[in-house]
């Protein structure tokens, strides 16, 4: 092991297409809120964080977005992972995403769609999809 400082994940940024929708998704659904704009050429990046700011997304807005999909199948960002403590996190999980327009599918395969939990042998899995079709996924420790 080299003497580099371990790293954590600070943010995680995305392109949206509207971000003020954007926003009041990402407030709802992870209980974070706007802390600062953060203007760049051709946009404006919106940082939303939590109360001890542990948790941060920064949603930018170009003015060259074509409004668009996301598709995790061209290069770039596939998806982001978050880690709960167990399954029943997940089943929790579940509610609250239907709580805020995330309908339950067979599959997570178009915009505010989750999946059915999938018991993994490496973890329990919650798929779902933001306003923009960007996957996010829950992670809970297998058990057994």
């Amino acid at each position: 092991m080299s003497d580099t400082p371990q790293l954590r994940l600070h943010h995680l940024a995305l392109t949206v297409a509207d971000l003020d929708a954007s926003v009041q998704w990402y407030e709802a659904v992870f209980d974070v809120h706007p802390v600062l704009d953060v203007p760049h050429q051709g946009g404006v990046g919106r940082i939303l964080a939590d109360a001890d700011q542990t948790l941060m997304f920064a949603l930018h807005r170009h003015d060259t977005n074509d409004g668009g999909l996301f598709e995790e199948t061209t290069t770039g960002l596939d998806h982001a992972g978050f880690g709960v403590s167990n399954r029943d996190d997940l089943e929790a999980w579940q509610d609250h995403l239907e709580a805020h327009g995330v309908v339950r599918s067979d599959a997570a395969d178009k915009p505010l769609t989750q999946s059915p939990i999938a018991d993994e042998p490496y973890a329990a899995v919650l798929v779902f999809r933001d306003p923009d079709n960007i996957q996010l996924e829950l992670f809970a420790p297998a058990t057994g």
